[in-house]
This record gives structure tokens, C-alpha cells and sequence, in this order.
């Protein structure tokens, strides 16, 4: 059952996500998706959303009738018990057709004030009484800040089971976030230099060149800091950072995870302006067009001090990474889109090249997640000639070029994942408490006091000057984007 079928989310990543995995096999024939939305719509007309959903983002789409086919529509109010009555009759009747076993699946794809009534009426009205599983999926924001969270987590738990919740954080379905286990785990020549005693810092990146665009009244009360920092990146770092596990499964991966938020050094009062910047973009160009600034875009305040960036420093206190900063960036209206993560490594003791002045560049590995997707090395070798002096060479590895992957779409992979029972790529209550308890700390700095220099970067670029400044100090600088591209294949 989805709910807010005729929304957005639903359209471009749902119902195409779900085509994919009944063209590949992966969804049997007994299987039957009930589109839940206020909106009055027939069966047929529902059914045609869905085709038109499919042809858009598919351009071969042969099984789409017999795919429709297994759709069904249900005008409802989600407040009312006589409307979830209906609808579990109908879940009921679909039940027996499709010979279902009476497992559930609930995709909350809606606004997330709605969340918590949703659960409660489905456990109060019946919806959850089954013989076979059910499992609620909801997309983020996993509430406000930690207070709102724990009482969101409050009525969940009413109605589900922490195993039977499914937090979606739609970057830990991307191939090459799931890939950063298996480079770390699976290579012998990386996991041994995988701490403090050979890598410099680790820097995170996540840049859109798109503004708010109609998202304006939910960004207002968000900003780039709860986001994007509170789930996408902290998570990144969980899984750059953690402890081997002794098993690839769900509760051991997991369970490093939150060791690694737990060892989070906190950051708050006064050392929030020495650890973190904030930023809000201004008028500039993308792309050889005009782009508006952040206080002229629909539904934002003229005087907003809402963050449309961030970059901070954080430190995980523990023995593996003690000292190691990882630098983390995201924002809208950026010069590229790009997420990036790079691992610069310390440089060698001593420069036997010296003689020639020459500056050996770091040794680097960039992990690619999109738009591309792929490995690259850095390396330095030597270059050709009678003379030894070295010249750096990179070692590419790309998703979609050299191994001709089409890779799965992110709700894909989770889509697949939540109807098998497999957690591990879905965020535990446990990481959104930790990751809240973080992030709350810096918006108490950042909401009782008004950013005198909003608007601080012109749309188009990379950030703030004060972004730059953050690693000056350390000796470091940002690695741009664009020149550590995965090559074209």
C-alpha cells in the first residue's frame, strides 16, 4: 500500500523502481499495489498514472499492461477509521486473489505530520492483524530535532516493531555507497591503511546545482543541516568509519555504525563557529543562466536565515581515527552536482625527488556516487623519459563505462531489499537518535542568532570563502569536484 500515490515520489521513483524489479523477476505475479491518495480516481485512471509513470523513466517497457494490471486505487482520509475499514477490505480481497499470505507492506510517501496517524490507525483499524509480515516504510524527515523524533518514534512503535521499520535514506541505496564495504572489507592492500597513521583526512561532498525550487515552505523550516547533514552524509561517514563487523548482516553493520556516531566528538556553544559554517546562496549564473538567490525563490522569507549550505569538521574520538578530520560539504545552487568522497592519504616520510624541486602530489582514492559512479586512484609513477622524475596517473574504475552496468536505481535496490527482510540498508532508531543529538546541538547555535552576511555565495559557485578558510588552518584545501571525474568510457 502506498501512500500519496498520486504524489511525486510515487510517479518518479516508486512505480518505476517497482516495473524494473517485475521485468527483472524480482516481483513474482503475486503481488498487488493499492494506491492510497485524498484524491478521487477509478481503478483505470490509476492504472494509466502508473503506465505514463513507467514510459516516462523507461523507454522499453514491454510487461506494462500486465504490471498495471496488478494496481488498484483507494480515495482515502487518513483520519477516518470508516476509510482504513474500506481499505483493509480491500487488502483483504486482493489477499485471497493474489494468494498474498497476508504480508504488508505500508510505503508512507507523504507529507511526515501524517506519519504517526497513519500507524496508529493501521494497528487500531486492523490493518496490521496478519498472518504473514508487515513492514512500514517512511521516507525522511524522521521528525524535527530529537524531541519530535522520539515522540514520531513513540507512535511507530505503537503499531510496528523496530525490525518492522523501514527508514528510507535513499543514498544508502546508491551502488557505490553500498560498494564503500566491500573496497574497505575486501581489499587487503586498503584496509590496513584505513586509519590515523596513513590517512590525512577524508573529505565528503554532496553539491546540487539546483536551488529549492517549489520546496520552499519545507526548507524554510529545514535548511541544508537537517536536510542533508542529519541523514545523508553523517551516514556516509558512519560507513567510512566503522569497525570491521564480524558478519555482513543487518545487526552487526548496524551495530559499528552507531559506534561510530556514539564516538562523534559533540560540537556545540562557541566551538560551533570554529567547527561548522553555514551559508545561503545569492543571485549568480548556472550553466550560462541566471539563477535567483534564496530569499527571492517562492515560499522563503526575505529575510531568511535559512542555511542553503554547510561545511563542517567533525572528529570521531576513538582509537582508529583519532585526530583524522573528515570534512564534510553540501549545498544547493553549487557549481556541479557531484557526490564525492575523498580519502587523501599522508605523504611519504621523505621526498627523494627533492633534487629535482618537484612536489609529489598525495596519493588519493576517490569514491565516486554520482552522477558517476566508480573508483578512481591516485597514484604517482614515472614518467616517461630518461629522467626519474614521477608524474601522477590515476587508475579508473566506472559503473556505467568499463563494466557496462546498467546500475539499479537507489528505491530499486531498497524497494527490493524491505520485501526480503533485509534492514542493513535502512537507518536503525538508534543512528537517527544519534545523528539528531548531533545535529541539534549546532541548529540551537545557528537558530538563536541571525546570520548578519546571508546571502555569503553567489549561485554557481562551490561555497563561502569561510568554507575554504575551515581547512586553510589545518594546511588543507577542498579537492574540487569536477577535475577528479571518473573518466569517461
Amino acid at each position: 500500500m502506498i501512500f500519496g500515490a498520486t504524489g511525486d515520489l510515487a510517479k518518479r521513483k516508486l512505480f518505476p523502481s517497482l516495473y524494473r524489479l517485475f521485468e527483472k523477476g524480482n516481483l513474482s505475479e503475486h503481488f498487488a499495489v493499492i494506491g492510497v491518495a485524498r484524491r478521487p480516481l477509478t481503478n483505470d485512471e490509476f492504472q494509466d498514472n502508473v503506465k505514463k509513470s513507467v514510459s516516462t523513466a523507461i523507454d522499453k517497457e514491454d510487461r506494462i499492461e500486465e504490471f498495471s494490471s496488478h494496481f488498484y486505487y483507494h480515495s482515502h482520509d487518513v483520519t477516518d477509521s470508516d476509510s482504513y475499514a474500506s481499505l483493509n477490505k480491500l487488502a483483504e480481497q486482493l489477499d485471497s486473489h493474489y494468494q498474498l499470505d497476508g504480508n504488508r507492506i505500508f510505503y508512507l510517501a507523504m507529507a511526515p505530520e501524517f506519519f504517526g496517524t497513519i500507524a496508529l490507525h493501521l494497528k487500531e483499524d486492523g490493518l496490521t492483524n496478519v498472518n504473514g509480515f508487515k513492514r512500514l516504510v517512511i521516507e525522511k524527515p524522521f521528525g524535527h530535532n530529537l524531541e519530535s523524533a522520539k515522540e514520531l518514534n513513540t507512535q511507530l512503535r505503537t503499531a510496528f516493531a523496530e525490525d518492522e521499520i523501514y527508514r528510507i535514506d535513499h543514498y544508502l541505496g546508491k551502488e557505490m555507497v553500498q560498494n564503500i564495504e566491500v573496497i574497505r572489507f575486501a581489499n587487503a592492500i586498503f584496509e590496513p591503511l584505513w586509519n590515523n597513521r596513513y590517512i590525512a583526512n577524508i573529505q565528503v561532498t554532496s553539491s546540487e546545482v539546483l536551488g529549492v525550487e517549489e520546496r520552499g515552505r519545507y526548507y524554510e523550516k529545514s535548511g541544508a543541516l537537517r536536510d542533508m547533514v542529519q541523514n545523508h552524509m553523517l551516514q556516509m561517514v558512519a560507513l567510512l568509519a566503522m569497525e570491521p563487523p564480524i558478519r555482513l548482516n543487518t545487526d552487526e553493520i548496524r551495530s559499528e555504525k552507531v559506534k561510530v556516531l556514539r564516538a562523534l566528538r559533540p560540537i556545540s556553544g562557541e566551538e560551533v563557529k570554529d567547527y561548522f559554517v553555514r551559508g545561503q546562496y545569492d543571485s549568480g549564473s548556472i550553466t550560462s543562466e541566471s539563477a535567483p538567490a534564496y530569499r527571492e525563490e517562492q515560499m522563503v522569507e526575505p529575510d531568511s536565515n535559512t542555511e542553503t549550505y554547510v561545511a563542517g569538521k567533525l572528529l570521531i574520538d576513538n582509537f582508529r581515527w583519532a585526530g583524522v578530520p573528515i570534512y564534510i560539504r553540501t549545498g544547493k545552487r553549487m557549481a556541479a552536482k557531484s557526490t564525492k568522497i575523498v580519502i587523501q592519504f599522508k605523504d611519504i616520510p621523505m621526498n627523494l625527488y627533492y633534487q629535482t624541486e618537484q612536489t609529489l602530489n598525495p596519493n588519493l582514492l576517490v569514491i565516486h556516487i554520482q552522477p558517476e559512479e566508480g573508483i578512481t586512484l591516485h597514484l604517482n609513477a614515472k614518467k616517461a623519459g630518461q629522467s626519474m622524475e614521477a608524474t601522477p596517473v590515476k587508475l579508473n574504475f566506472a559503473n556505467k563505462g568499463i563494466d557496462g552496468i546498467n546500475t539499479p536505481e537507489a528505491y530499486e535496490k531498497l524497494l527490493y531489499d524491505c520485501m526480503r527482510g533485509d534492514a542493513t540498508n535502512f537507518t536503525h532508531w538508534d543512528e537517527v537518535a544519534l545523528s539528531w543529538s548531533f545535529t541539534d546541538k549546532i541548529s540551537e547555535v545557528w537558530e538563536s542568532t541571525v546570520e548578519k552576511n546571508f546571502p555569503n555565495y553567489a549561485s554557481g559557485t562551490m561555497g563561502p570563502k569561510a568554507a575554504d578558510e575551515l581547512l586553510e588552518k589545518d594546511g588543507y584545501f577542498w579537492w574540487p569536484v569536477t577535475d577528479l571525474d571518473v573518466e569517461k568510457c
